[in-house]
């Protein structure tokens, strides 16, 4: 079977221009809450805390990555000490022994228990804003006095309304909405990373 370039190029052309578009949107309506994410995020580690990161499926990956970034480095031209941050995507014993022994519900928010202590700060990613497990980790973070960061897409859905921040993409379009929290992250990351090692 043969691609139609034509039909091919069109659909490229569209796509990228939705995200370009989308991007826009980012830029107008949450640069702001950027800011105060990374602001939030930063105070936290400045004062000896850890940040914990928490979503499902491309949002885990998510996750991880940004952990990655802060615990590792950004680029290795601009030399610093690791960032306190932890994936709570990854442990796969502790995410299927907490889900069959607790539910899937529980997954991050027993892990929130565990790790977090006063201060720490939950970085929550829910393209909806409605996935039960980062709801509950964002919950639990609030109930024992962490800091509550929301990446979600329009309208922020029931985690926008428990974060002290939310960082809110304004479409509904999963694949848009992952690909602008990729961006957010990063600047979340470099914001975070000048902010601690100017």
């Amino acid at each position: 079977m043969s691609v139609d370039s034509d039909a091919a190029l069109e659909q490229v052309e569209s796509y990228l221009l939705e995200t370009r578009a989308l991007l826009d949107d980012v830029l107008a309506e949450a640069a702001g809450d950027i800011v105060r994410a990374a602001a939030l995020i930063a105070g936290s580690l400045g004062a000896g805390g850890k940040l914990l990161i928490c979503g499902n499926g491309g949002s885990a990956a998510d996750a991880q990555h940004l952990a990655t970034e802060l615990v590792s480095a950004l680029t290795l031209e601009r030399a610093r000490p690791a960032i306190a941050a932890i994936a709570l995507t990854t442990d796969s014993s502790a995410l299927t022994a907490i889900a069959n022994d607790f539910g899937v519900e529980h997954m991050f928010a027993r892990q929130v228990e565990a790790l977090g202590r006063p201060g720490d700060v939950v970085l929550a990613i829910s393209t909806s804003g409605r996935s039960a497990n980062v709801v509950r980790a964002a919950e639990r973070a609030r109930e024992t006095n962490l800091g509550v960061v929301a990446l979600t897409g329009a309208g922020g859905g029931d985690l926008g309304h428990i974060a002290d921040v939310t960082v809110a993409v304004p479409s509904t379009h999963t694949a848009h909405i992952q690909e602008c929290h990729l961006a957010i992250e990063q600047l979340i990351a470099l914001l975070v990373e000048r902010a601690l090692y100017p």
